[in-house]
C-alpha cells in the first residue's frame, strides 16, 4: 500500500480566497475576486459549468461588483496596491481591458448603484468633500454628472434608490454605534428613525415599493432588528426582533415577495427569511458559519459568499429549499480532519462582564505547547468562526491560539460594542489580561510563555500589552498596529477624522488619556524581543505608526526586527506578500523559543 508523506506546512497558508461576486441576471455568469493566481483578479464561471476562467490581469482587489440589469456589462471598484481609493470600471461579461467610469486621484468611491435601466450609476465619493463625503449620478450614456446629496456633520453614504429613481436612501455615519437612516424626497429630507437622543445605529435598508422602505436598526433596544417605514403615512413600524441576536444584512426576493436576513450572535451568523405578504418568518439551516455576502437573482434565487472556521470562502446556491457549493475552495492537499474547529469559552472579566472567546487547541499529534495570544482588529469587530489560514498555519505547526472578544466587539449589542469608544487602552486592555489569567489559572499557558499576536488594533493592543505587561510574554509580533494615537487620529483618511473624538479621544481634551493609552509612552517595559510588519501603502495605519515606534525601540537598546512590505496595504492582497510575513513570524517565533529553550 502507498503512503504518502504529511501535507507541507505551508499548503496551509496556500489557500485561496474569494473576496467578493456578483451573479448575471440570466444566472449563466458567476463572476467573483479571487487570488488564484497569487494576486486578486476577477475570474468567472459559465453556470453550471464549474470551471474558472480569467477576466481581468490587473492583479489589484476587488471592492465593489455588481452586474448591470440587462446584463451587459458589470461595475467594478479597484484600488491600487492596498491604497484604498477604489475606482469604478466598466467591465464586459468576457472581460477584458477595463473602462474608466469613475476615477478622480486620491479619491475614495463607494456603493454604487445602477439604476433601473442601468443608464445611470449612483455612487458616493471623497470627491469634493473629503471629510464627509458626496453622493453623485453619473449618466453613462452622456457622462454628465450632478451631485444628489452633499454630505454634512458626518460621512455620508449612498444605500439605495427607489425604483423609479426618485427617492435616496442614505445614511450618516457619526460613529461605529452611531449611524442615522434618511430618505431624501425631492428637497426634503428626514430621518427614518424617531428622533431621540440615545445613540443608535440604521446600517441597512432597501425600497420594496416606491412607498415602502424595509431596515434594519437598534433604535431603542440593544440588538438591531427588523423594521419598516411607510412613506405615505410616515410611520416606522418594529417588526421583528430575537433574542441577543443582531440583523446584520437584508436583501429582497422581490419575485417571492420575500426578504432574507443574516443575523449575527457572537462569533456565529444565522440566516432567515421573512415573507412579506403574511409574514412568515422561518430560520434557514446552512452549510456555514458566516456570511459575507448575498445576492438574490431575479429568479429569486439566493447566492452566499460564506465559510466556516475550518472551510475558506466559498459560494453556494440556495434554491428550491436545497445548498449547493459552486466552487468549491478547499485548503489545497490538507485533509479536512487535519483543520482544527474552535471551542467556545467564557470566562469573567475584572469587573464582572462576561466575555466570549475562541479557543484553536493544536491537535495532539503536532502540539508543541505553545500558545499564540490574539486580540483581534477593529476594535468594533470580532474574532469569529471564520477561516484564517493564518491560524490554520500555527495550528499545523504546533501553535494553539486564543481569541477573545473583548468588549468593544460586535455580536454582543450596542452596549457592549460602546465600551471601547474612548476607552481604547482601558476596558478592553483589563479584558484581555483577565483572559490571559484565565489561561494560567486554567493549566493552559504559564505566564511569561505566552505569545502575543494582533494586527490593527490588535497590533495597538499588542504593544500596549507588552508595555504595560511584558511579565505575560516570551515574544511579541505586531501587524500595522497604532502606536502614537496623537499621530494615528491626525494621519487616518479624511471621512475617518469626524469620527475619532468619540471612537479614540481629543487630541487636547483627552492628552492624558490618549498618552496613558498610547504604547508608544511604554518604551521601557518592552523588554521581550519583538517583530513589527507594516504595509507601506496602509491607509488606515500609515507607516509612521510602525516607523516611530521601530525607531524609539532602537534607540533604548531593545530587540527589534521590522518587515515594510512596499506594496501592500492594511492587509494581504498579495500571497506571496501573505506566504512572506507568516514564515517570518513563524522563523521569529521558532528562534526564540530556542534560545528560549536553551537558556
Amino acid at each position: 500500500m502507498i503512503t504518502f508523506p504529511k501535507p507541507d506546512m505551508e499548503q496551509y497558508i496556500k489557500t485561496f480566497t474569494i473576496a467578493n461576486f456578483t451573479v448575471s441576471p440570466d444566472e449563466k455568469q458567476l463572476v467573483f475576486s479571487m487570488n488564484l493566481n497569487g494576486h486578486f483578479n476577477l475570474w468567472a464561471m459559465d453556470l453550471p459549468n464549474a470551471f474558472p476562467y480569467q477576466l481581468t490581469s490587473i492583479n489589484q482587489s476587488c471592492h465593489e461588483l455588481i452586474y448591470d440589469k440587462k446584463g451587459q456589462f458589470m461595475i467594478a471598484g479597484f484600488d491600487q496596491d492596498g491604497d484604498e481609493n477604489t475606482q469604478l470600471y466598466a467591465l464586459p461579461p468576457n472581460g477584458g481591458v477595463l473602462k474608466e467610469i469613475v476615477h478622480h486621484e486620491n479619491c475614495r468611491n463607494f456603493y454604487p448603484i445602477l439604476s433601473k435601466e442601468s443608464n445611470k450609476l449612483y455612487y458616493s465619493s471623497s470627491k469634493g468633500n473629503p471629510s464627509y463625503l458626496n453622493i453623485y449620478c453619473l449618466e453613462l450614456d452622456s457622462g454628465k454628472e450632478s451631485t444628489i446629496i452633499q454630505g454634512t456633520e458626518a460621512s455620508t453614504l449612498l444605500m439605495d434608490v427607489s425604483p423609479e429613481g426618485t427617492r435616496y436612501l442614505f445614511y450618516k455615519h457619526f460613529s461605529n454605534t452611531n449611524t442615522r437612516l434618511y430618505m431624501k424626497d425631492g428637497d426634503n429630507e428626514f430621518c427614518l428613525t424617531p428622533q431621540t437622543d440615545r445613540q443608535h445605529t440604521a446600517n441597512e435598508a432597501l425600497f420594496v415599493t416606491e412607498n415602502m422602505v424595509y431596515l434594519l436598526t437598534d433604535y431603542d433596544s440593544d440588538y438591531s432588528y427588523l423594521a419598516s417605514y411607510d412613506l405615505e403615512t410616515h410611520t416606522f413600524t418594529k417588526l421583528k426582533e430575537l433574542e441577543k441576536e443582531s440583523f446584520t444584512s437584508l436583501r429582497l426576493d422581490k419575485k417571492n415577495q420575500k426578504l432574507y436576513i443574516s443575523t449575527e450572535k457572537g462569533v456565529e451568523d444565522q440566516l432567515y427569511s421573512y415573507n412579506l405578504n403574511n409574514q412568515d418568518w422561518e430560520q434557514i439551516e446552512t452549510p456555514f458559519s458566516i456570511i459575507e455576502k448575498m445576492v438574490v437573482a431575479e429568479s429569486g434565487n439566493l447566492y452566499v459568499l460564506g465559510k466556516t472556521a475550518t472551510a475558506p470562502t466559498n459560494i453556494y446556491t440556495f434554491i428550491d429549499q436545497k445548498w449547493a457549493e459552486i466552487t468549491h475552495n478547499k485548503v489545497p492537499g490538507v485533509n479536512p480532519s487535519d483543520l482544527v474547529e474552535p471551542e467556545i469559552v467564557k470566562f469573567s472579566s475584572y469587573d464582572g462582564l462576561e466575555i466570549e472567546a475562541l479557543f484553536f487547541k493544536a491537535n495532539e499529534d503536532t502540539a508543541n505547547g505553545q500558545l499564540i495570544f490574539w486580540p483581534h482588529g477593529g476594535p468594533q469587530f470580532a474574532e469569529r468562526k471564520s477561516f484564517r489560514a493564518m491560524f490554520q498555519f500555527f495550528l499545523s505547526h504546533g501553535y494553539s491560539i486564543f481569541a477573545p472578544n473583548f468588549r468593544g466587539s460586535t455580536g454582543y449589542g450596542l452596549e457592549f460594542m460602546r465600551m471601547v469608544e474612548g476607552e481604547w487602552g482601558n476596558g478592553p486592555r483589563l479584558d484581555n489580561i483577565a483572559a490571559l489569567d484565565w489561561l494560567i489559572k486554567n493549566g493552559h499557558a504559564q505566564k511569561g510563555e505566552i505569545i502575543l499576536l494582533g494586527g490593527s488594533f490588535g497590533g495597538y493592543m499588542s504593544l500596549l500589552l507588552h508595555g504595560r505587561h511584558a511579565e505575560y510574554f516570551s515574544m511579541v509580533v505586531d501587524l500595522f498596529g497604532p502606536s502614537n494615537l496623537f499621530s494615528f487620529i491626525d494621519s487616518v483618511p479624511e471621512d475617518w477624522k469626524p469620527v475619532m473624538d468619540e471612537w479614540v479621544g481629543h487630541p487636547i481634551r483627552d492628552k492624558e488619556k490618549l498618552t496613558e493609552f498610547s504604547p508608544i509612552s511604554y518604551i521601557g517595559g518592552m523588554t521581550r524581543p519583538m517583530l513589527i510588519i507594516q504595509g507601506a501603502n496602509d491607509p488606515r495605519v500609515v507607516q509612521k505608526e510602525s516607523d516611530q515606534i521601530v525607531r524609539a525601540l532602537k534607540e533604548a537598546g531593545r530587540e527589534v526586527e521590522y518587515m515594510v512590505l512596499e506594496d501592500e496595504g492594511h492587509g494581504f492582497s498579495k500571497k506571496e506578500n501573505e506566504i512572506a510575513v507568516y514564515n517570518r513570524i513563524l522563523t521569529f517565533f521558532e528562534k526564540h523559543l530556542h534560545t528560549l529553550n536553551r537558556v
